[in-house]
C-alpha cells in the first residue's frame, strides 16, 4: 500500500533512504544495472566503447558532467534517459514547490508543514519521469528564469516582507530539487547567470535580489555544448567548467554500418504499403552523410547531422511511395534515383564555406549524392563485368528510362544494352522484375557516378566525355 502519510513512511526503506542524495540514487541504480547486465542508454548505438563507458564513469564518481558534440550526436537523448537510472517514485511532502524530503526538506513551507502535522505530514509521490528538467540556453535567459526572483504579490498575499524567503519565486533550478537538471546549449548562456549555476553547484547557496538564502538544493547537473563554442569561443566561464567534473565528446558514427542501423531505427519507413529498399540503396543514403562531413565544401565547424540521412531516407521512401500511386504498382520499391528526389533534406542541413556557396546548395547536394553511389557502386561491383554496358554507350547509343512505366516492365527497357541484365542478376537481391530493374539502375547510376557514362535530361544515359574515358582499363572493376 502506498504510504500517504510520513507516519506511514517510518520503519521502511524510505526512512533508511533519508537523505540520500540523487548522486547516489543514480550511482546505487547504475550498479544494480551492470550487475545485471542490463544494457545503458538503449537505442544509442555508436558509443558502446566510447561514449557510453565515460558516461557510466561520471555517473559512478557522481560528477555532474557535459556532454561536447556537433549537431545530430543524441547528447539531449542520452541526457533524457538519465532518467532510466532513477527510482521509479520517490516521497515528496504534498504541495511543497522544492520537492521537499518529508525527512529533510529545505524549504521553510516544507519545514512549517513538518513541525505542524508530524507525522501526519500529507506524501505525494512524484514519478521519475517528472524528475527531469531541461532548459535550452539563450541570450535571454535571466537569473530570475533560472534561479528565482523576489514576488512582490506572493509577498503581499503572504503578508510577510519582501526580504522573507517567503516572498521568492523560485527558478526552474530550485525547482529540480532532486531532479536532474539538464542545460543544452551552455556557452549561450550569459555569464551571470552561468555564476548563479557554478555557486548552487559547489556552495549551495544563491542570491536573490540581494537576499542570501541557503538552499542546499539536491541536483544533478547535466550539460550539453559544441564543441566550438566551448573551447574556441570561450564563453563558458572557468569557474563553471572547473567545477564540471567530467568532459565527454560525443561523435558521428565511425561506420557506414553503425549509420545504417541509426538511420533504420529512427526513420519512419514502415508505411501502409511496405515499401522495400534495397540494401544498396540504404548504404547510398548513410553514405551521403559521410562524403558530406569529408566535403571540403562543408563547415566541418558546425557537422553534417545524423538527421540528414534519417530525413533523407524518409524521403526516398516517400517518393518511392508517391510513384507507386501515381503508376499503380503493387509494391513501391526505392531505386537510386529515389536519392535525388530527396535532395531538400540536404540542403537544408549542410552549412557550406564559401566555395561551397558559390556553387549553391542544391549543386552541392546533387554532387554529394553522385560521389556516395560511386562509392557503394565501386564496393558492391568487384569483378562486376560492365564492359559491355559501356561498349554500347560508347558506340553512340543512348538509353532514356521512361518516367512513367511501372518498375517491373523497366528489364525490357535495360535489355536493351548488352550484359546489363546479366549483370543486374549479380546485385539483384530479389528474383522480382522489380528487383532486376532497380538492380539495373544502380548499375547504371553507378557508371555515371564513376564517370564512365554520362547522363542528360534530353537524351538520358550517354557515352561519357573522351578525357573522362580514357580507356579499356576501366572496363572491370577490382
Amino acid at each position: 500500500m502506498t504510504a500517504k502519510t510520513l507516519g506511514e513512511l517510518r520503519g521502511g526503506d524510505w526512512e533508511a533512504k533519508a537523505g540520500r542524495s540523487i548522486k547516489d540514487e543514480l550511482r546505487a541504480n547504475l550498479v544494480k544495472k551492470l550487475k545485471a547486465k542490463e544494457k545503458i542508454f538503449p537505442g544509442i548505438v555508436g558509443y558502446e566503447d566510447s561514449v557510453v563507458p565515460q558516461i557510466i564513469n561520471a555517473v559512478l564518481s557522481r560528477h555532474n558532467f557535459i556532454l561536447l558534440g556537433l549537431r545530430g550526436q543524441a547528447k539531449t537523448r542520452i541526457l533524457r534517459q538519465l532518467t532510466d537510472l532513477l527510482d521509479n517514485e520517490i516521497p515528496v511532502i504534498a504541495g511543497t514547490e522544492l520537492n521537499d524530503d518529508p525527512f529533510k526538506p529545505i524549504s521553510i513551507e516544507g519545514k512549517e508543514r513538518l513541525a505542524e502535522c508530524g507525522d501526519a505530514t500529507p506524501i505525494a509521490w512524484l514519478p521519475k519521469s517528472a524528475r527531469y528538467v531541461e532548459k535550452l540556453a539563450t541570450p535571454d535567459v535571466t537569473v530570475a528564469d533560472i534561479i528565482g526572483d523576489i514576488d512582490p504579490i506572493k509577498a503581499a498575499r503572504l503578508g510577510v516582507q519582501l526580504g522573507d524567503e517567503r516572498s521568492v519565486h523560485y527558478g526552474l533550478l530550485p525547482r529540480a530539487n532532486r531532479s536532474i537538471f539538464a542545460m543544452n546549449e551552455l556557452p549561450d548562456l550569459s555569464g551571470k547567470v552561468q555564476v548563479g549555476l557554478f555557486n548552487i553547484m559547489q556552495e549551495g547557496d544563491v542570491q536573490i535580489k540581494g537576499y542570501p538564502i541557503r538552499l542546499p538544493l539536491d541536483v544533478m547537473l547535466v550539460f550539453s555544448a559544441n564543441p566550438e563554442d566551448y573551447t574556441a569561443r570561450g564563453k563558458i566561464i572557468t569557474p563553471l567548467k572547473d567545477r564540471i567534473g567530467s568532459e565527454i565528446r560525443t561523435h558521428y558514427p565511425a561506420t557506414v554500418q553503425e549509420g545504417m542501423a541509426i538511420t533504420a531505427q529512427e526513420a519512419w519507413t514502415k508505411r501502409d504499403n511496405n515499401v522495400k529498399v534495397p540494401s544498396y540503396v540504404s548504404e547510398i543514403v548513410e553514405e551521403v552523410a559521410f562524403q558530406a562531413r569529408d566535403d571540403n565544401r562543408v563547415d566541418k565547424h558546425s557537422g553534417v547531422s545524423q538527421r540528414l540521412p534519417i530525413s533523407l531516407m524518409e524521403n526516398v521512401v516517400s517518393n518511392a511511395e508517391r510513384r507507386a500511386l501515381v503508376l499503380g504498382e503493387g509494391v513501391p520499391v526505392a531505386r537510386t534515383t529515389d536519392l535525388y528526389s530527396g535532395l531538400s533534406s540536404i540542403t537544408g542541413k549542410l552549412e557550406l564555406e564559401y566555395e561551397g556557396e558559390l556553387k549553391g546548395g542544391e549543386a552541392v547536394a546533387k554532387d554529394i549524392v553522385r560521389r556516395a553511389i560511386g562509392q557503394v557502386f565501386s564496393q558492391r561491383s568487384l569483378n562486376l563485368e560492365v564492359g559491355p554496358v559501356i561498349e554500347y554507350f560508347d558506340s553512340d547509343n543512348a538509353l532514356k528510362v521512361p518516367d512513367s512505366l511501372v518498375t517491373a516492365r523497366l528489364p525490357d527497357v535495360f535489355a536493351q544494352v548488352p550484359g546489363l541484365i546479366d549483370a543486374a542478376k549479380s546485385l539483384s537481391e530479389g528474383n522480382s522484375p522489380e528487383d532486376l530493374a532497380v538492380a539495373a539502375e544502380f548499375i547504371l547510376e553507378g557508371l555515371y557516378a564513376r564517370k564512365q557514362v554520362a547522363r542528360s535530361e534530353e537524351r538520358g544515359y550517354t557515352a561519357a566525355e573522351p578525357d573522362l574515358n580514357p580507356g579499356a582499363a576501366r572496363r572491370r572493376w577490382n
